[in-house]
């Protein structure tokens, strides 16, 4: 083979090479520009895209679902601080009229005392107007709080009635029967307004929201959210209300952790907020001479008055550092 022929072989497999080889770049090269084109514009590959898509569909879903729940809270709390939501969460059955018909029979007749004991008219009204809008507000309070916290001690021994229940073959309406018939009050008179709904036709979750008119407990609302999820998506019903029986039961602990390290700061606000009035009614006991000038002088008036504001400042800057969320 004369070497003019294979010099020519030699060329044209370097010129088909050549040839294969950009078109091979170019591919590659346009398969990088859309890549980075793609990325640009925020597309994702598609290799990656489904997972990165599904992704940020359950970020978008778990903020959506906590809005709504935050949404659905400060509407609730903002219910609950009616005087109709305080008088049912008291467990008192009388009506807003009523209630005000009394508080202001209160009021009447702590201004009729109050000028028996001759006291001054401008004084005798306060204590009326206080007696009448105060002191029933403030004792519907105190029941609403004092049967909150018995609903929300026995609250993690339902739940557990519940779940063993659940385990052993019993429906929920029927946990809910057992709870209601065996449960000290207010537990169990709760409940048992739970079954009636339940049987008069509504639906658990509207038992329970009705319930929660009664009682506005966190742990009432998470025992709802959960038999919400449980009722959509399914799933192991005892074993999610097992693994909220042990956050209720920690949260439980984690409150009398911290009432018993902040015990020294509460029993020192109470010394030190009711000192000022302890010396002032000593001091009228042993000596009423040294105090009729304060009750008589107009200069000492003004410093009454002012000795009672700063006081109840002082009150309430105290409260509201000893009185920790939990």
């Amino acid at each position: 083979m004369s070497p003019l022929i294979i010099l020519v072989a030699v060329l044209g497999f370097l010129t088909i090479g050549g040839l294969g080889f950009v078109l091979a770049g170019a591919g590659g090269g346009d398969v990088r520009v859309a890549r980075r084109a793609r990325a640009i514009a925020g597309q994702p590959e598609k290799g990656a895209s489904r997972a990165k898509l599904a992704q940020q569909d359950a970020g978008n879903r778990r903020k959506q679902l906590l809005q709504t729940l935050k949404d659905q809270e400060r509407a609730q709390r903002k219910a609950s601080l009616s005087l109709t939501a305080r008088i049912k969460q008291a467990g008192l059955t009388i009506s807003v009229t009523q209630f005000w018909i009394a508080s202001s029979i209160l009021g009447v007749v702590v201004v009729i005392v109050a000028f028996f004991l001759r006291a001054p008219p401008l004084a005798a009204l306060l204590l009326g107007l206080v007696a009448a809008l105060g002191l029933p507000r403030w004792g519907i309070g105190f029941m609403a709080g004092q049967r909150t916290k018995k609903f929300t001690e026995y609250f993690s021994d339902a739940i557990d009635i519940i779940v063993r229940g659940i385990k052993s073959g019993l429906p929920v309406h029927d946990c809910l029967r057992v709870i209601a018939r065996e449960s000290p009050a207010p537990l169990g008179p709760e409940f048992h307004r739970l079954v009636e709904n339940i049987s008069m036709g509504m639906t658990i979750d509207q038992g329970l929201e009705r319930m929660y008119e009664h009682m506005p407990t966190p742990e009432l609302r998470f025992f709802t959210i959960v038999l919400a999820i449980q009722a959509k998506s399914g799933g192991n019903l005892a074993e999610a209300l097992g693994n909220l029986s042990a956050v209720l039961r920690a949260r439980k602990l984690m409150r009398e952790k911290i009432k018993a390290l902040s015990s020294e700061a509460t029993t020192s606000a109470f010394i030190i907020g009711s000192l000022p009035i302890a010396v002032m009614l000593l001091v009228i006991a042993t000596t009423p001479s040294y105090m009729l000038v304060m009750l008589t002088d107009s200069r000492g008036k003004l410093m009454l008055i002012a000795g009672a504001v700063v006081e109840m400042v002082g009150i309430f800057v105290m409260r509201r550092m000893i009185n920790f969320k939990y």
